[in-house]
């Protein structure tokens, strides 16, 4: 019996030795939505649900040959970036993908962590957005992010709406503003803009809940789905569906709530 042909996604990003977000968060999003994972690694994380420890970057080097390694006998159909930490490191995926825009590349702009801890240096932000957000087919800051990218207060829905046209107009990539941050609302709204389309999400908000790796989840099952075939518009419509899913079926271990992945239905 012939071996099932599976897309290839990539995912640039930091390991999260708690296994809640980052890689291995991409990783089980990219296998419940049946597609092969591949890794370049950007820092090793010691951290768990509660708090960031230790941050021990890669090297521009390491960060670089991973890529190439994985382009010397892969094909990914589209890629995202996560926690990237530094200008350095940005510099290499943005210099590596100037070559390759055939690729749509997913930027989730990781910038500080659920506990508070900086996952992203301050000095590296006006790199991330003059070197990698021009460069995205896709950007898809929470709240708090999208309010440091425009140095502005958002408050409700219709501040996400001129969040994400904003960013589009800023950086010439379509934007996703999740806006799960938002108070005093009953659904976790998403606002989706690409010039063209403008797409409002949104899903029953559960109080009182506290997950990690919601966003790298998201981003990832975006990529997934864009290198499955999906248009833009329609992956952010599935990946959204996907995520509301494994709020609903999050478990508890050992106290903490963990998504609950689990393989799509072909």
């Amino acid at each position: 019996m012939a071996a099932r042909s599976s897309p290839t996604a990539l995912t640039i990003a930091g390991s999260d030795s708690g296994g809640g977000a980052g890689i291995q968060a991409d990783l089980n999003t990219f296998a419940a939505l049946r597609v092969h994972g591949t890794t370049a690694v950007t820092c090793v994380t010691a951290q768990n649900p509660a708090r960031v420890i230790a941050i021990e970057p890669c090297s521009d080097g390491l960060l670089r040959r991973q890529l190439e390694a994985i382009f010397e006998e892969f094909n990914p159909a589209a890629a995202k970036t996560g926690m990237l930490f530094s200008s350095s490191l940005i510099r290499v995926v943005a210099r590596f993908f100037r070559t390759r825009s055939k690729q749509p590349l997913v930027v989730d702009p990781v910038m500080v962590a659920t506990s508070g801890a900086r996952l992203l240096k301050p000095e590296a932000i006006k790199t991330l957005e003059n070197e990698l957000l021009p460069r995205a087919t896709l950007i898809t800051p929470n709240l708090p992010e999208a309010e440091l990218l425009l140095g502005t207060v958002l408050k409700t829905p219709e501040d996400l709406r001129a969040a994400a046209r904003e960013l589009h107009r800023r950086f010439g990539c379509a934007a996703l503003v999740k806006g799960g941050h938002l108070r005093g609302v009953k659904h976790a709204v998403d606002v989706f803009y690409d010039g063209r389309n403008e797409l409002v999400l949104a899903a029953p908000f559960i109080r009182g809940l506290h997950t990690h790796g919601t966003g790298c989840t998201y981003s990832a099952a975006i990529t997934a789905h864009l290198a499955r075939g999906s248009s833009l518009h329609k992956a952010v419509e599935q990946a959204k569906e996907f995520i509301t899913a494994a709020i609903a079926r999050r478990r508890q271990v050992d106290g903490h709530t963990v998504l609950g992945w689990s393989p799509r239905a072909d």
